[in-house]
């Protein structure tokens, strides 16, 4: 083991991009103790061989197209309209058109790239500084792969045979808890600004802005509803979510044909680049599993810690850490199939446990060295990495303190999927 992770880690520290560190670090450890060659390509090839996988291409489809469709647009002035009065008013807006997008797209980057642009231009147009609208456009992208849909969740349903209706039901309401705590942080850092309030709109006015994005806000309800009552599944709400933006986007007259070229490269660019890292993370997790690791990594733990909510705590700890340097989807392929056993043989149910691992890969995507949602922030605003990661700070403190609460309250993630799909 000292071998594969030693290989692992010296090619990430060089650089290398992180699904080549998986494949090569494998192909060493193989050659070296005269593993089967062959085995290599027969496990590549099944990693990215599952259904529930196709979801991922289509949602980040979905959401190249409401990016560019015009849709975005028409949510954030409906959250704008409904609470722009508000003490700190477009911060609410921005968190409210996050909870609102990310019933759509599931992925904290295409919330960042799209949705985050028009937000930064509106709150920037308005008088707030720079450094609070990056905060919190920064802090409310991330609660997109926690509410449904969520891509995190359906690799994390793959790698665990964990049901993925039952993880994106378990997000809604640990998702509506981080805006809440977001909405309270910004209410108190913009106390003493009430220049920067919107006035009050009206009955009318927000009507007017409702119906002007009634089409879009129904997606989720679309999404969710389909899923929830078995309409469909998480894969057949992803292509029926594609088409729904289509429809959108063509009426509104801001797409045309022409763009769809551009849509398909954009979403074979990101998700030949998720499922070369499931591959190669499917190989590497192989190579573990016949080295006996997880099983000697279990026997291991379970003789240093037997408590439930002491193991809970050094989980968090090792997850955050793990979050700042690796990306969510190796780290879920990688560390799903070694840490869900223990936690399972500790209580801890499958669904809780995939929460925990989602919201703290998430708080990684806002921490460097490798924090994505930095990267698409600094690519956004040209601000650079180090000077985002100070002004996100308040928001990763406060998604941390709903992480206490996420892990050590089971209910906050349980009571949905138990009430809809019953006792797991």
């Amino acid at each position: 083991m000292l071998i594969l992770f030693g290989i692992f880690f010296l090619l990430l520290i060089a650089g290398v991009p992180i699904a080549f560190c998986l494949f090569s670090s494998s192909i060493i450890y193989m050659l070296i103790y005269d593993l089967p060659i062959q085995m290599a390509a027969a496990k590549l090839v099944a990693g990215p061989d599952s259904f529930p996988l196709l979801a991922i291409a289509f949602f980040v489809l979905a959401g190249a197209i409401m990016n560019s469709g015009g849709i975005t647009k028409r949510i954030f002035s409906f959250a704008e309209h409904l609470v722009g009065h508000l003490t700190g008013g477009l911060g609410h807006a921005n968190v409210l058109a996050s909870i609102i997008f990310s019933g759509m797209s599931g992925s904290a980057a295409a919330d960042v790239g799209g949705l985050g642009a028009i937000e930064l231009q509106a709150m920037r147009e308005s008088g707030y500084s720079e450094d609070f609208s990056l905060a919190v456009t920064g802090g409310s992208s991330i609660i997109g792969p926690i509410i449904p849909p969520s891509i995190p969740a359906v690799v994390f349903g793959v790698a665990s045979g964990v049901s993925i209706g039952r993880l994106f039901v378990a997000g809604i309401i640990p998702g509506f808890l981080m805006a809440a705590a977001m909405s309270v942080l910004i209410y108190f850092q913009c106390r003493g600004y009430d220049h920067l309030k919107r006035k009050r709109a009206g009955i009318g006015e927000i009507a007017r802005a409702f119906k002007v994005s009634f089409f879009p806000l129904l997606t989720p309800v679309i999404i969710m509803g389909g899923i929830i009552g078995g309409v469909f599944t998480p894969t057949e709400a992803a292509i029926i979510a594609v088409f729904y933006a289509l429809i959108l986007g063509f009426a509104y007259k801001a797409i045309s044909l022409r763009d769809l070229p551009r849509f398909l490269v954009e979403t074979l660019n990101t998700t030949i680049g998720i499922l070369f890292i499931i591959a190669s993370a499917s190989l590497f997790a192989w190579v573990l599993t016949i080295s006996q690791f997880p099983q000697n990594f279990a026997l291991t733990f379970m003789g240093l810690v037997s408590n439930k909510y002491v193991a809970l705590i050094l989980l968090n700890l090792f997850l955050l850490i793990v979050g700042c340097f690796m990306e969510t989807t190796p780290a879920q392929m990688i560390l799903v199939p070694i840490l869900l056993p223990i936690f399972v043989s500790l209580g801890v149910d499958p669904v809780h446990f995939g929460i925990i691992m989602i919201l703290n890969l998430m708080i990684g995507l806002m921490t460097p060295p490798l924090g994505l949602v930095l990267y698409v922030l600094s690519s956004v605003s040209k601000v650079p990495i180090e000077r985002l990661s100070k002004t996100v700070l308040p928001y990763v403190i406060v998604i941390g303190i709903v992480l206490l609460f996420v892990t050590y309250i089971p209910q906050i993630v349980l009571f949905l999927p138990n009430l809809i799909y019953g006792q797991g």
